[in-house]
């Protein structure tokens, strides 16, 4: 396992969850907290491998992540990726 720090900047944001393969895209296993900078983070423990992922914004706008590689997705866009070691 290796804990990996995700974080997002964008300060219109009410809520942001972080959703991929590793939650089962879940919009509230992994709530993310803005900080004073106004940038949001979480922290996440995850095995080796590659992990794709998006940030869920106020509920219902999919955002990837803007530093992070792409792969497509089955719906014809795409999803960020880490890959860990």
């Amino acid at each position: 396992m290796a804990r990996i720090e995700f974080r997002f900047e964008n300060r219109a944001a009410k809520t942001v969850a972080l959703a991929g393969d590793f939650n089962n895209w879940s919009a509230t296993g992994h709530p993310m907290k803005r900080g004073r900078d106004e940038i949001w983070t979480i922290e996440v423990d995850l095995p080796p491998g590659r992990h794709e992922y998006k940030f869920l914004v106020n509920g219902g706008e999919w955002w990837n992540d803007p530093r992070a590689p792409k792969v497509p997705n089955v719906w014809g866009t795409e999803n960020s990726y880490v890959d860990v070691q």
